[in-house]
C-alpha cells in the first residue's frame, strides 16, 4: 500500500477502534450489598433461606456482568445512598417448587433501585422462572434458584445501560 491507501487504513483503523471503545463510554462505578437480604414481607420459604446463597450469588452475579460490560461493581457489607451511584436490591419472592424427578419449577423476583448522590432516579423489578435448563433432572434444587439469580444478575447489569424507571426485567417483559 502506497500514499493514499496507507492513509484510509489508518483512519479506518482509528474508526473502527473508536466504534469498538462506544460501549464503554458510558462505563461507571457503582456500588452495591455484598447480601441481598430479603424484603420484610418477602414470601420465602425457609430452607430456602437456610441451604441456598442466593443472596450472594446474587450480587456476584450482577458485579460479574457488569463488567462485561465496563462498569465496575464494588460490593460492600452496607454500602450507603448519599453518594456516587448505588444499585440496592431486595429479593421479594422465592418459589421452589417440583424437584429433579417430578421437574423443577423455581423462581426468584427481586426489587432494586439506583442511586446518584442520595436521589432515587430508578427503579426495577425484576424475576426469572427456571425449570433447571439443560441436565435440569441431575440438578438439586439451589443450584436450579442459581440459574434464576445468575439470569436477574444479567439483567440487571443491562440495565444499568439506560436505567429507566419503572423498568420490569426479566421474565416480566
Amino acid at each position: 500500500m502506497k500514499g493514499n491507501a496507507m492513509k484510509a487504513v489508518r483512519k479506518g483503523g482509528l474508526l473502527v477502534g473508536l466504534l469498538l471503545a462506544l460501549p464503554f463510554a458510558h462505563a461507571a462505578d457503582f456500588t452495591a450489598q455484598r447480601t441481598v437480604p430479603y424484603a420484610e414481607d418477602s414470601i420465602v420459604a425457609g430452607n430456602i433461606k437456610r441451604e441456598c446463597e442466593i443472596s450472594t450469588q446474587l450480587p456476584a452475579a450482577f458485579a460479574r456482568f457488569a463488567a462485561e460490560s465496563g462498569h465496575q461493581v464494588h460490593l460492600q457489607d452496607a454500602p450507603g445512598t448519599s453518594s456516587g451511584q448505588v444499585v440496592t436490591m431486595e429479593i421479594h419472592d422465592a418459589q421452589s417448587a417440583g424437584n429433579a424427578w417430578m421437574g423443577h419449577h423455581k423462581s426468584v423476583t427481586v426489587k432494586g433501585s439506583l442511586y446518584r448522590d442520595g436521589q432515587q432516579v430508578a427503579r426495577f423489578v425484576a424475576r426469572r422462572n427456571s425449570r433447571g435448563g439443560f441436565g435440569g433432572g441431575f440438578k438439586g434444587s439451589c443450584a436450579v434458584l442459581e440459574r434464576t439469580v445468575n439470569a436477574i444478575g444479567k439483567d440487571v447489569a443491562a440495565w444499568l445501560n439506560n436505567p429507566v424507571d419503572g423498568s420490569e426485567l426479566g421474565d416480566l417483559r
